[in-house]
């Protein structure tokens, strides 16, 4: 099989400079839940999946967020971030395909199974892959410094157009009690061990 070749355009319209992505906040069923509060920035792919009728599906990274990607492509990959502060992140929700976590800055615990019982606390460089249909949530539990400034993550997840499903009682549960939430972390207390 023969290579192929790039102009010097065709290379540069592949690159996406941190400082220039577009950053994105809400979006999300859980947006508005308190603790859920995150920026996302997505760097390549995440197409808007659709469903029968044509109509937007959640995506892993939210209809804005998909929009406005550095790098459009489909290519069955898609990158992106996500910053927050301590004690912020996303309710626990399922994909359709593997997502992978790699933790730029912080610390940050990742929670999974239908009923929240397993969880791993991760810091820099650390990875994490998730896969498809595994119930997950994460959390910011600490910046680099220990003061309230946002840390970042880096996710990326399989496939052309990744949908994102999150269940009604737990949209439900959070608004009423916090369950499934990062305020759940928040009321066990943050710097808690992570289980296995």
């Amino acid at each position: 099989m023969g290579t192929k070749n790039l102009t010097s355009e065709q290379l540069r319209s592949r690159v996406a400079k941190f400082k220039d992505l577009t950053r994105n906040e809400g979006g999300f069923p859980d947006s508005e839940i308190e603790g859920c509060r995150r920026t996302l920035m997505n760097v390549l792919g995440y197409e808007p999946p659709k469903d029968e009728e044509g109509r937007i599906m959640s995506s892993p990274v939210g209809p804005k967020a998909a929009e406005s990607s550095a790098i459009p492509v489909s290519e069955g990959l898609n990158i992106g971030f996500v910053e927050c502060t301590p004690g912020n992140g996303v309710m626990s929700h399922d994909h359709d395909t593997n997502e992978t976590f790699t933790v730029i800055s912080g610390q940050w615990r990742f929670t999974c199974n239908d009923d929240d019982d397993v969880s791993v606390d991760l810091g820099p460089l650390d990875t994490i892959s998730v896969p498809a249909g595994v119930e997950r949530r994460f959390t910011n539990l600490a910046s680099n410094d220990g003061d309230d400034s946002p840390s970042l993550l880096l996710v990326a997840v399989a496939g052309d157009q990744p949908r994102a499903f999150f269940e009604e009682d737990y949209l439900e549960r959070a608004n009423t009690e916090g369950d499934f939430t990062p305020q759940v972390d928040r009321r066990k207390g943050l710097a808690s061990a992570a289980t296995d």
